[in-house]
């Protein structure tokens, strides 16, 4: 099987070409840049073959997939900064890299054939409510231009392939790239009490769990919309904040025990600084997964601690 996989200068196609070649498929990475340009950690990634594609142009994206001839293309790329995408000047790049950059992946892979894998998000979603959205659930209602402009590219898939997989997913971490892990480290050195919002509820995504499933997911033709974040159970960002400390503290981080470090939970309303409206509800129900026999990810805290390992902090 010969898998492109686009934005692998982030943290998810980073993963996606690695587990890739675990399991001997042959990958191709793309993305924006001359040359591979996510992190030198000696993984598969950095030596596999890459091919520099703009997703935004039609005619780059014709060429590049028509001479890779891959049998899927994971669409990993995307304007994921939600709330710089507010800006006024931003909002034509965040929807063509989004709507119009994935409408042209769809429309060639229409021509070669080939499955296509779409990345989303709960964003797609007013996210009200305290019920977990299911995979099929039509109600769409964006808050923010990230949100309609990953909805756009959703659509984009579902109306011009029979072979696809529309993967939504909730706060990604992974190792090639900034998150809330990485913020919160940082932010934690330099002061001593942090506010973290606790009306948001959700629950993680571990790229390195993630790209494992995906890469199930193409070994197949169960096609069709799913969820996938870690297991573990719904937490707010407070939560996650608190557990990312204590699991530091726990590898000999003393820098971030209780007795140095306080978290203070808030609201959104009382956090006031985001550009972008948040969902309040990013459940997402995943039991479809299981339901069409796939693994489900691990939990979200086990997914936490092998991250902690992972990197420097």
């Amino acid at each position: 099987m010969k898998v492109l996989v686009t934005g692998v200068g982030g943290q998810l196609g980073h993963d996606v070409m690695n587990e890739l070649a675990s399991r001997g498929y042959e990958g191709i990475g793309s993305d924006i840049k001359e040359t591979y340009s996510g992190i030198q950690d000696g993984t598969a990634v950095t030596t596999m073959p890459y091919v520099p594609m703009d997703i935004t142009d039609a005619s780059s994206v014709e060429k590049v997939l028509t001479d890779a001839k891959p049998d899927v293309v994971v669409h990993c790329a995307a304007w994921t900064a939600v709330d710089l995408a507010e800006d006024e000047d931003k909002k034509d790049i965040v929807k063509a890299v989004n709507a119009t950059g994935t409408k042209n992946i769809a429309d060639v892979c229409k021509k070669l054939d080939c499955k296509m894998v779409y990345i989303s998000t709960d964003y797609v979603f007013d996210g009200q409510g305290e019920k977990a959205w299911e995979p099929d659930c039509k109600d769409y209602k964006p808050l923010n231009v990230y949100g309609e402009t990953k909805l756009a590219g959703e659509l984009a898939v579902s109306e011009t392939l029979d072979k696809y997989f529309i993967v939504r997913i909730a706060w990604v971490f992974g190792k090639n790239g900034k998150n809330f892990i990485k913020t919160m480290l940082n932010v934690a050195k330099t002061h001593d009490t942090l506010k973290v919002v606790n009306d948001q509820i959700g629950t993680p995504t571990y790229t390195f769990d993630l790209a494992r499933l995906l890469v199930d997911m193409i070994e197949t033709d169960k096609y069709g919309y799913y969820h996938a974040t870690n297991e573990g159970g719904y937490i707010s960002w407070y939560d996650f904040t608190k557990e990312i400390f204590r699991q530091a503290a726990e590898l000999g981080h003393d820098e971030y025990g209780e007795d140095k470090v306080t978290v203070l939970p808030v609201t959104t309303e009382e956090y006031g600084v985001s550009k972008a409206a948040r969902p309040f509800n990013s459940r997402l129900d995943k039991s479809k997964l299981v339901k069409n026999g796939f693994t489900p990810l691990p939990t979200w805290q086990d997914a936490l601690g092998r991250y902690l390992k992972e990197i420097e902090f």
